[in-house]
């Protein structure tokens, strides 16, 4: 199959991870339909992809938090059927749960868990009748640490991927939850979160989060977790009473 004719759709995929699955994804052939809220910036990173790479890349301007916009994606996965589904896009909430406004978390829950579930049902029959296919669903280490709504929902990315994983890859589709730690991305500075006292050792680059995630996709894992640091962590979280693990995972360290 030549360079170009598989395709592979990236939600989130002007910055941070999404960007390097975009990039890595793009090395190694594929063609792109790229996802994000903001237009000027995904036609910039059309421009730079195609200029680089000389492989097809169609933008979706689309929010996923909205009926609409998901309706936008899923009728382009359903009207040209993709071989790899990258749920990325997400978004972080400041306020404790008690403190922030309802609607801020309905569109936290429908970004993290509506989007890839609907997302994943639009794609998975063409996968299923092909008899290949990928799905790399963006999760977190805080989906092993109690954290909220946000721990809340990478759980659940967590627990469908790995019954995804199991249930479709006798038909040659694999799913993979990539659960990294801090990771130097806009993510937290959107979020407004205050880092300084975060250690360089924690802070993992997007780079090779991807490329352990595309590897471990690759391999049939139904959990990537990068770096062996962060693997020692969930691995000594399983042991942790609750209440500590609370408190360290409220402090995000």
């Amino acid at each position: 199959m030549a360079r170009g004719d598989k395709t592979a759709l990236v939600t989130g995929a002007t910055s941070g991870l999404g960007l390097q699955f975009a990039e890595q994804l793009a090395v190694r052939g594929f063609g792109l339909a790229l996802v994000a809220r903001d237009s000027a910036r995904l036609k910039h990173v059309q421009a730079d992809l195609i200029s680089r790479h000389a492989l097809p890349v169609e933008i979706l301007p689309a929010d996923l938090t909205t009926t609409e916009g998901l309706g936008v994606v899923e009728s382009r996965i359903e009207a040209r059927p993709v071989h790899v589904l990258v749920n990325n896009a997400g978004f972080g909430l400041k306020e404790p749960f008690e403190s922030a406004s309802i609607d801020a978390e309905e569109k936290h829950l429908d970004i993290h868990v509506r989007a890839p579930m609907r997302l994943m049902h639009a794609a998975l029959p063409s996968m299923l009748e092909r008899g290949n296919g990928t799905i790399i669903n963006v999760a977190s280490v805080a989906a092993f640490t109690p954290r909220g709504t946000y721990g809340a929902v990478k759980s659940w990315t967590v627990s469908m991927s790995r019954w995804a994983n199991t249930r479709y890859r006798r038909n040659g589709v694999h799913v993979t939850a990539v659960c990294p730690g801090f990771v130097r991305t806009e993510f937290h500075q959107r979020l407004g979160a205050e880092l300084d006292d975060t250690r360089d050792w924690m802070w993992l680059q997007p780079g090779a989060v991807v490329s352990e995630a595309l590897s471990a996709a690759g391999r049939g894992k139904a959990v990537s977790i990068p770096s062996l640091r962060y693997r020692a962590f969930v691995s000594a979280s399983k042991f942790v009473p609750a209440p500590l693990a609370q408190m360290i995972a409220a402090r995000g360290r």
